[in-house]
């Protein structure tokens, strides 16, 4: 449902021009530099987005006491998600850590983790005056339940972290666990760090590819010779943070399994992932 951009302006009518320029700021958050996306951690823990994000500090104060904060994640190109509005009640003096606190605005709770917006973010900055950018902004949604996650949009398009497997599994969500359940596949997982890569297959034998991925969240490695000993080694936590899984090749429920396994033989030899990644065998 597309919307005017009359219903986003409700957040700035109790203010006149003037004071826009210093009563009402915007942040918008994208991957910060350890390659965390906002929007993998906005649905583990929402507060981590809300006040972790929202009111870090590096060197420079975003905001002052008394400012409104307007929240934003990254969705996809230029698509933001409204996540929370705080007005900023205390500052902590800190740097390189959480340097404000804040109280939500009661009013527009109903409001967050679904309004989408289309923003252009043109300069490297993250905090913008909202007077200066209102104009270039765009309600596209108001998505009827919170945001919990991007929808499935094809086999050819499957690229997730950990946690956003993670987060599509904890809570069942339906396109991605119907698309899943039923299919065999030849997939790839990459750990981030080092670019090593396993190669795997989901066939009838070991619960098609929901159950398969559905092993590698519960443990990290899945049962797989070179993960069990990486998951030793580094911990689980490392496997939340560099691994990344997609699909190579899916097939249906009556594709043979032995064709499968080909296909996998096939795309270990050719990403050679025996000899420079974690496959065994």
């Amino acid at each position: 449902m597309a919307l005017t951009r009359d219903q986003f302006d409700v957040i700035a009518n109790s203010y006149n021009d003037r004071q826009l320029n210093n009563k009402i700021k915007l942040k918008f958050n994208i991957r910060n530099k350890v390659g965390e996306e906002p929007k993998d951690i906005y649905q583990k823990n929402p507060d981590d987005v809300n006040n972790g994000w929202l009111f870090w500090r590096n060197e420079n104060r975003n905001f002052t006491v008394g400012q409104i904060a307007i929240c934003f994640i990254d969705l996809w190109y230029d698509r933001w998600l409204l996540t929370t509005i705080k007005e900023v009640t205390e500052e902590l003096n800190v740097k390189k850590g959480i340097n404000y606190k804040g109280e939500e605005i009661e009013k527009f709770k109903p409001y967050f983790g679904r309004v989408i917006v289309k923003f252009h973010k043109s300069s490297p900055g993250g905090v913008f005056n909202f007077i200066t950018v209102k104009d270039k902004i765009e309600v596209l949604q108001i998505l009827p339940t919170l945001y919990d996650g991007d929808d499935f949009t094809g086999y050819e398009n499957v690229c997730l972290s950990f946690i956003q497997l993670e987060a599509i599994l904890n809570r069942g969500k339906h396109d991605w666990i119907a698309a899943l359940k039923n299919q065999k596949a030849v997939y790839l997982i990459t750990d981030k760090n080092n670019g090593k890569l396993y190669v795997g297959s989901a066939t009838g034998k070991n619960g098609m590819l929901l159950q398969r991925w559905g092993n590698y969240i519960a443990t990290g490695h899945g049962g797989n010779k070179e993960l069990v000993e990486l998951v030793k080694e580094k911990g689980i936590e490392y496997i939340r943070k560099y691994f990344q899984y997609s699909i190579l090749e899916n097939y249906n429920m009556r594709t043979d399994d032995d064709y499968v396994l080909q296909r996998e033989s096939w795309w270990k030899e050719t990403l050679q992932s025996r000899k420079f990644g974690y496959n065994a065998n």
